[in-house]
């Protein structure tokens, strides 16, 4: 896989946890079990963008 497809996976996490970070700014979870479904779905983007941005790096510094 390119660096090229991981960076348009990255800015597709990027966005989706940003979105999910200004609905909950704004009160968007009706209760707190949505509000903690929330917060677990940033956690594992965090994560994930976080894998995926090592990955990317490794892959350029094999390429060096």
């Amino acid at each position: 896989m390119s660096t090229t497809a991981l960076s348009v996976v990255i800015k597709d996490i990027n966005d989706r946890r940003e979105s999910l970070k200004n609905a909950l700014s704004d009160g968007a979870a009706k209760d707190y079990a949505e509000y903690r479904a929330m917060s677990g779905e940033i956690q594992g983007l965090s994560l994930a963008h976080f894998l995926l941005t090592d990955l990317v790096r490794k892959m350029e510094y094999d390429d060096e």
